[in-house]
């Protein structure tokens, strides 16, 4: 899963991808400043 987490002035908000190039393409088009992240979790199949 793949996180846009946008800051400005009056909030921060969270929008979730499923894959990295929608998120990619999401950033283009979203203000503000924003940061892209994957979220893991410890029970994923290639984590072990």
């Amino acid at each position: 899963m793949w996180v846009i987490t946008v800051y400005s002035k009056e909030k921060t908000t969270i929008f979730q991808f499923n894959t990295k190039n929608e998120a990619r393409e999401a950033c283009e088009y979203i203000q503000g400043y924003n940061i892209l992240s994957e979220v893991v979790y410890f029970n994923d199949h290639y984590v072990a």
